[in-house]
């Protein structure tokens, strides 16, 4: 029997690489669902048929390459962000495989390897993934059909090491190191177990993780490329050399740029934080913007900002820092926030803060925290729990309360509860320490907030709340509303107009300090 589904949003989906099933993960108020869809050569597509249905967070599928099976991530072993891969026959929905490597470690998947001539069947699948079980990302090859697994060697490399991609014969992975924010590529031979270091120019790989950076029919490499300077192109490298041999598709005329350098200080427990920091032409202290990235679990690398371009532009310095559960630092770093969300996150803010006082660098009485998504989560904490510490603060597409994102977005609701470790009828008083809206009352200082209406992961309702309550106060705050969702502003025009807001903002703050 086909079972039926209720509205629904589909997020995630992946085809075979011979184009015969769709693979998707759907989100609804009841949890999660893998779904597949067989396709024909005509564009045709079969009843949607439900392979798995979990409570509980798992991430959007990989498909083999011939479509016979599908795996996800998944966090039904501790109901923690310690994924267990989970392989399914796509024609049955039974499970044919597991890879699990403990109740603190997680597994995550990259992509199948191409079929071998030859060779066919479940039996035959190489599925390239990572594993933290040693306290950082290593690369591994997982064979669903029989269960084995194999680590690969990559020395005494630090930093997290993915794999990104297949040779198009499957005799090599390329690979990317992420070491204090630093990317590099190598290419790992699996048939010697050589690693070969590419020569490429510094700077970042792709987007939004490992996505962007591809090996080419003829084994050359292909990426989406950045730095501080440079806007993002798609380059050329050769496998052999590793320089850059060609610009395949260049960003265009650019104003002139001011590079970001890398910086590292202490936190409060004597934790080494990372971040980059631009500095405006002439003599400090400045004023200053502290920017912290989204996810949590993203990283800030040396790439291409307008918004930090922009601010140097106009006189301020800029710092974007890697916070405690940022990603690429190892487990112990990123882990260290579950549960106990803001706290560390907050520590780590102050002690930038301090650090770029101390420096000379930042005038103390001009500085702003900024972010967007869980970045505008920390700025609106921030001005909540530290509120002697900033002249202000510009908070996008922000999350202002955890137990409401939890009953209003489905979307998040999974990933809430694997970072809190429970839901918040578990854990009613750790929602409630977490949300900025509890610390509304003692903000002393202007607040700038951009939201969507349409936004599935930080929706409207809990900042309506929280605007509500600040006025409530009598406190100052700026509310910008737009029509779009938690991407919106990756759309050029209205990224422009998040600036405009920003910039007005900031002067008209700093103007009357």
């Amino acid at each position: 029997m086909t079972p039926t589904f209720p509205s629904y949003s589909a997020f995630g989906g992946a085809t075979s690489r011979a184009s015969n099933l769709l693979a998707f993960r759907t989100i609804d108020a009841d949890g999660y669902g893998l779904v597949a869809v067989d396709l024909d050569a005509t564009g045709g597509s079969g009843e949607p048929r439900q392979l798995h249905r979990d409570k509980r967070l798992f991430t959007p599928p990989v498909v083999s390459p011939t479509g016979e099976v599908v795996v996800v991530a998944s966090t039904e072993r501790t109901g923690r962000q310690h994924y267990n891969l989970i392989a399914f026959d796509v024609r049955t929905g039974e499970r044919v495989g597991e890879l699990w490597d403990g109740a603190e470690a997680s597994v995550q998947s990259g992509s199948f390897a191409p079929p071998a001539p030859g060779m066919d069947g479940a039996s035959a699948l190489r599925l390239a993934g990572s594993s933290n079980r040693s306290g950082f990302k290593r690369p591994l090859v997982w064979y669903p059909g029989s269960g084995e697994r194999r680590d690969l060697d990559v020395g005494s490399l630090d930093g997290d090491v993915i794999p990104l991609d297949w040779s198009a014969n499957g005799n090599r992975l390329l690979l990317m190191q992420t070491s204090r924010a630093t990317q590099r590529l190598y290419l790992y031979d699996l048939r010697t177990d050589e690693m070969i270091a590419l020569d490429h120019p510094a700077g970042s790989y792709g987007f939004f993780g490992s996505m962007g950076v591809y090996l080419g029919p003829g084994g050359e490499v292909v990426a989406q490329w950045s730095d501080s300077t440079h806007p993002p192109q798609v380059i050329a490298i050769d496998p052999v050399s590793g320089r850059q041999t060609r610009t395949l598709l260049p960003a265009g005329e650019t104003p002139a740029s001011r590079p970001l350098r890398s910086v590292t200080f202490a936190s409060s427990d004597g934790q080494e934080i990372q971040g980059w920091l631009g500095v405006p032409d002439g003599s400090g202290p400045f004023p200053t913007i502290l920017h912290t990235h989204g996810g949590p679990e993203a990283v800030a690398t040396e790439t291409f900002s307008p918004e930090a371009q922009t601010w140097l532009d106009h006189g301020f310095a800029f710092l974007t820092i890697n916070y405690r559960g940022s990603i690429t630092f190892g487990r112990a770093f990123q882990q260290q926030i579950w549960g106990n969300l803001g706290y560390w996150e907050l520590e780590d803010m102050v002690a930038a803060r301090d650090w770029l006082v101390q420096q000379g660098i930042a005038d103390p009485d001009r500085i702003l925290p900024s972010g967007r998504s869980y970045g505008g989560y920390l700025t609106l904490l921030a001005l909540g729990k530290r509120p002697d510490l900033w002249a202000g603060g510009m908070a996008s597409v922000a999350i202002s309360d955890w137990t409401m994102l939890y009953e209003d977005s489905p979307e998040t609701r999974g990933y809430c509860a694997a970072l809190f470790g429970g839901t918040p009828d578990e854990k009613p008083e750790q929602y409630a320490a977490s949300s900025p809206i509890t610390y509304a009352e003692a903000i002393r200082a202007p607040l700038l907030i951009l939201q969507e209406r349409h936004d599935a992961r930080t929706p409207a309702r809990p900042i309506e709340v929280y605007a509500e309550r600040m006025r409530s106060l009598g406190k100052e705050l700026e509310l910008h509303w737009f029509e779009t969702g938690h991407l919106g502003a990756v759309n050029a025009e209205q990224g422009i107009a998040y600036q405009e807001l920003m910039l007005a903002f900031a002067e008209r703050v700093l103007g009357r300090s």
